[in-house]
């Protein structure tokens, strides 16, 4: 079987379940080393890391608080420590809390920016000094269909994953003549636990008629892994709700 990033290493934030876990499941069939940054899913992210080296993978789980730049730094430096220089970083660490319109403040609101947007950039700005000397690295942002459309969660939620869409743009143009690319996955309803525990949310919401699976946003982030000459681009997988 072709291993298309063997000798590559991914971090993947918040990887211990979900998203992120079937992300760092499908990179290491493609022979890449995992880590493994979770904040309170301890047990998770150990069995996911059994599961890789049960299989012959390389992975180690990091706790840390990707909105924090001390945890963040600390996550960088364990990561390399144990699996060498990080050339993918996925950064997929987020919250999402339904509040009503008239509930929404300002805590809230810079709570969700701190979580799902400050967090992408320090981890990106954490990788991309080692990315920039080997020229080569893959950045990718785990946005959301309610950048583009608002959304069925609120404000503070839609602009903080709009935000990433920003960040992402911004990278892939400074970085496009030096090897690193720089995309983004925008899904709509996925099969989680954070959308399980919704009231809002139903199959029938999406054209297709069903939820997408956490596979089929690792078959993307696998795509966005491998490719070259794709940068600066959003995937939308969202079931045809949002045609772009």
């Amino acid at each position: 079987m072709e291993k298309p990033l063997a000798g590559r290493t991914a971090l993947i934030t918040g990887g211990s379940r979900g998203i992120g876990r079937a992300i760092a499941l499908r990179f290491t069939e493609a022979g890449c080393a995992v880590a493994i940054n979770y904040l309170h899913a301890k047990d998770d992210a150990e069995e996911v890391v059994g599961l890789i080296t049960a299989q012959g993978g390389k992975a180690i789980s990091v706790r840390a608080d990707v909105s924090r730049e001390g945890d963040v730094q600390h996550l960088v430096s364990a990561s390399e420590e144990a699996l060498g220089p990080i050339d993918i970083l996925v950064n997929n660490a987020g919250i999402l809390h339904r509040v009503p319109l008239e509930d929404l403040d300002l805590a809230e609101w810079n709570y969700t920016m701190q979580v799902n947007l400050t967090s992408s950039f320090l981890m990106s700005q954490a990788v991309l000094p080692g990315m920039r000397r080997r020229k080569w690295g893959r950045l990718i942002f785990l946005s959301s269909i309610a950048a583009q459309t608002g959304g069925v969660v609120g404000p503070h939620y839609a602009a903080s994953k709009a935000g990433m869409l920003g960040l992402m743009h911004s990278y892939a143009s400074l970085l496009v003549k030096e090897g690193i690319t720089s995309n983004a996955i925008a899904p709509a309803l996925i099969d989680t636990d954070m959308i399980r525990k919704g009231t809002a949310v139903r199959p029938d919401l999406i054209p297709m008629g069903r939820f997408g699976t956490a596979d089929e946003i690792a078959q993307a982030a696998l795509f966005l892994a491998t490719t070259e000459y794709v940068t600066g681009q959003t995937i939308n997988l969202n079931g045809g709700w949002y045609p772009s």
